[in-house]
């Protein structure tokens, strides 16, 4: 069975917030599919806001029609061979979901061939159940079985909880992004 074609289930989800194990509706992970796209954007839309909320100045502003964009968007991204949008579903509803991609050597980054993890969200009910985990973990399991020698991501400075689980999961920090207003 190919990476692209397994689901990952998971049994008891661990709660760190209450250190008690839910023993609530399995999750499954799978590659995103056409009928996912209305909850994709529901979560581009969150993931948008969430980062506006970080930084107003830096991020985009979450402006009428998001949802629809950003559904489109990662319905384009889920039909490139060189990206992969996985979702997590759970009790028939899609709470989460990762992006990534393989990138080309780039001289602007400085930087070899890489997997790039462009976005993870997880809605703000199934959070802290160890879904964010297991989406990462389907998206790296891809970028090896395409051989990208790693996996580079970045989040906002503000966003503790994500780089904790980064952190987790083996990355490093490697740059700091730094941004000044002109106007």
């Amino acid at each position: 069975m190919g990476v692209a074609s397994k689901r990952w289930k998971i049994g008891v989800i661990h709660n760190y917030r209450r250190g008690q194990h839910n023993l609530g509706p399995p999750v499954t992970i799978r590659k995103a599919e056409p009928a996912d796209l209305q909850a994709l954007g529901r979560l581009g839309a969150l993931l948008v806001r969430t980062h506006y909320e970080f930084d107003s100045k830096r991020f985009l502003p979450p402006t009428k029609g998001i949802e629809d964009g950003y559904a489109s968007f990662l319905g384009r991204m889920s039909e490139s061979p060189d990206s992969c949008v996985f979702v997590a579903e759970r009790d028939g509803a899609i709470v989460g979901y990762v992006f990534a991609a393989l990138e080309p050597l780039s001289w602007k980054e400085l930087r070899g061939p890489a997997g790039f993890i462009h976005d993870v969200i997880v809605a703000e009910e199934a959070r802290r159940l160890g879904i964010g985990t297991k989406l990462m973990e389907a998206a790296i399991e891809w970028l090896r079985a395409r051989h990208a020698p790693r996996v580079i991501l970045s989040t906002a400075a503000l966003n503790v909880a994500a780089q904790v689980l980064f952190r987790r999961l083996g990355f490093r920090d490697t740059m700091v992004e730094m941004t000044m207003e002109l106007g």
